[in-house]
């Protein structure tokens, strides 16, 4: 333990300075007793908005998709205009395939982060299902493609 002397003459740390707050944004409470139902990219999803886009001025965008039925069908090659999207699992489990040939499970509690711009393709989901997604920025486009290489449509 340092002596009392060793404590007075250690330098003062600077005070903290609050990060610069950008004017547009502000906080967004979004109350799941008062759903904010949007119109998504998938017709067997149910899409809950969060709020995070507007209070983001933009920058960020996140959503609660849910289903209470599996896909019948996959969702075919595509990849997102995007920086990057985020997913958290919060209830059942998605398969996706990934151009470089990997496919991933995504389950209760595990999360992935899709860089923008990669193809992919969910193939499989659990009956029901509940996902977090977070993309950056707010507006996310959908472009569908051809598969890559080795893969079939």
């Amino acid at each position: 333990m340092p002596s009392a002397a060793a404590l007075k003459s250690r330098p003062k740390a600077a005070p903290a300075k609050a990060a610069p707050q950008k004017a547009k944004q502000k906080v967004a409470h979004a109350r799941a007793a008062e759903p904010v139902l949007v119109k998504g990219r998938r017709d067997f999803f149910k899409y809950r908005d969060l709020g995070v886009a507007e209070a983001s001025a933009g920058a960020l965008r996140a959503q609660v998709m849910s289903s209470s039925q599996g896909m019948s069908r996959p969702t075919g090659w595509h990849y997102h205009e995007c920086e990057g999207q985020f997913v958290y699992m919060l209830d059942g489990w998605v398969d996706l395939e990934f151009e470089d040939g990997r496919t991933i499970r995504v389950e209760k509690g595990d999360s992935l982060f899709i860089p923008g711009y990669l193809r992919h393709n969910e193939i499989r989901t659990s009956e029901k299902m509940e996902i977090l997604e977070v993309s950056s920025p707010g507006i996310m486009g959908t472009t569908p493609c051809d598969p890559p290489a080795g893969f079939k449509g």
